[in-house]
């Protein structure tokens, strides 16, 4: 691996240099056991420990077929889904591999007693298959994760409705928690050259998720002067809907969980945040039941942020705990769009407030290659930046997973795997002059701790 890593931080390797590099017959990768599928029976989720799921072992290297790429992968990030696939919750992620293999053809490989995880990556190309005309071994680039076959009609105005639409390192094998990854090869998009390979790594998942949730026609179809309250305003997804929002001409209302994140939502550049622990909010009065006099105390603190307005957009991912208040406080006419239940998935909602003031739901999942990079160029442009707290090599997979499981994290944690250290990877250091401040305020937070607002409030220029 020294040699490879050589090239691809090398500023004068070529293509031919990056092709006449030997692909190892193995790679380190962080990875489930199909024999471990029980290891929490009778645990509820909430009380599990992901980490305790998470390997790190070597595993043979698939060669890419027709349409595939295999990329080394400098840096990758950890997502809930990977928290998902550590729990072995709602299902383990082993019968989608199954289902996946009944496909035949190269997808038979994806049925290993493993599953390489991962759902980020930033890295080389190292390896074509026949076919890939747009990409070759050098490129520099970042993965988004949605693999889809195409032979049917249904995902051809949107690749979303393929019905062989499949999360890539949660529905399929050989995800980017790896010093390898096998994607396609309409997976991939241009890495920001401003970027370090741990900060390039961070938005793929999130900020395209955010982007078809909120700016797209097939999501809320977000437009200047919209109120929009963003649940989770300083995590992975919400950071992300935070600048969107702004960038889009919207008024975020941001909502989290404690004084500091509320002040790095405000240093984000929002103007309206409700902090639950310090107002209490309590959705529900016990396991069964929902609170109303909850959802209209939510209401009024909305409307007396705004002057007096509802939202016109829910953006909507923590899911059963949330749902009913998320449907009550939007407007009439106005829309929650949902892309996650990472509360539970069993929502409830009084059906009056929707139907009677002719309110919307939609669901939301992941995005197509063009909405992904869509938001990929806001990234390579400056315009929407990584949200990027803190990184852990690979050998710590286990740590950054059982952070994000507490709720522990702000914005995203990112994974080194083959990059040795963090800071590597920059080729356009005029544009990140101009974007520092911004590019590092997540981790500027993190330094700053509890008492750090401060801090945080001078990190964006």
């Amino acid at each position: 691996m020294r040699e490879l890593l050589e090239v691809i931080e090398s500023p004068d390797s070529t293509a031919r240099d990056a092709a006449a590099l030997p692909v190892p017959a193995s790679y380190r990768a962080a990875v489930l056991h199909k024999s471990e599928t029980g290891m929490f029976e009778g645990v509820a989720p909430a009380d599990r420990d992901p980490g305790a799921a998470i390997h790190i072992q070597d595993v043979p290297t698939p060669e890419p077929g027709p349409g595939e790429v295999l990329v080394a992968v400098m840096a990758s990030a950890v997502n809930y889904n990977t928290v998902w696939s550590a729990l072995f919750s709602p299902v383990p992620t082993f019968a989608f591999l199954e289902r996946y293999a009944r496909t035949g053809g190269l997808a038979a490989r994806h049925d290993q007693p493993y599953h390489v995880i991962g759902s980020d990556l930033a890295g080389m190309v190292l390896r074509t298959g026949p076919g890939v005309r747009r990409w070759q071994a050098g490129d520099r680039v970042v993965a988004h994760c949605l693999s889809v076959e195409l032979e049917g009609a249904d995902g051809h105005n949107d690749a979303m409705l393929d019905p062989e639409q499949r999360i890539w390192g949660f529905e399929t094998n050989y995800g980017g928690l790896a010093e390898l990854a096998l994607v396609k090869a309409t997976q991939l998009m241009p890495k920001p050259e401003h970027l370090t390979w741990e900060e390039a790594a961070a938005p793929g998942l999130v900020n395209s998720t955010a982007y078809r949730q909120l700016v797209s026609r097939n999501g809320a179809g977000m437009k200047q002067g919209d109120n929009v309250l963003i649940w989770g305003a300083a995590g992975g997804l919400g950071s992300y809907a935070t600048q969107l929002a702004l960038a889009g001409g919207a008024t975020p209302v941001c909502v989290v969980s404690s004084p500091q994140k509320a002040a790095l939502s405000r240093a984000l550049g929002a103007e309206l945040v409700i902090d639950r622990s310090a107002e209490d909010y309590r959705f529900w009065s016990d396991e069964h039941t929902q609170d109303p006099r909850e959802w209209r105390r939510f209401g009024s603190r909305i409307r007396e942020l705004t002057g007096g307005e509802d939202v016109d957009i829910v953006f909507e991912h923590p899911g059963r705990e949330t749902f009913g208040a998320s449907v009550y406080v939007t407007r009439r006419g106005g829309t929650v769009v949902t892309c996650a239940s990472t509360s539970g998935y069993l929502h409830q909602y009084d059906n009056r407030y929707l139907w009677m003031s002719l309110k919307k739901i939609i669901g939301s999942h992941f995005a197509n290659y063009r909405e992904a990079w869509e938001a990929n160029r806001l990234v390579t442009r400056g315009r929407i930046h990584p949200t990027l707290s803190r990184s852990y090599p690979l050998t710590e997979v286990d740590r950054a997973v059982r952070s994000m499981h507490r709720n522990e994290h702000h914005g995203k944690v990112g994974v080194l795997c083959l990059a040795p250290e963090e800071g590597l990877g920059v080729r356009n250091p005029e544009l990140r002059a101009r974007h520092e401040k911004s590019i590092n305020l997540f981790r500027t937070f993190e330094g700053a701790g509890v008492g750090g607002h401060a801090a945080v409030a001078g990190a964006v220029g």
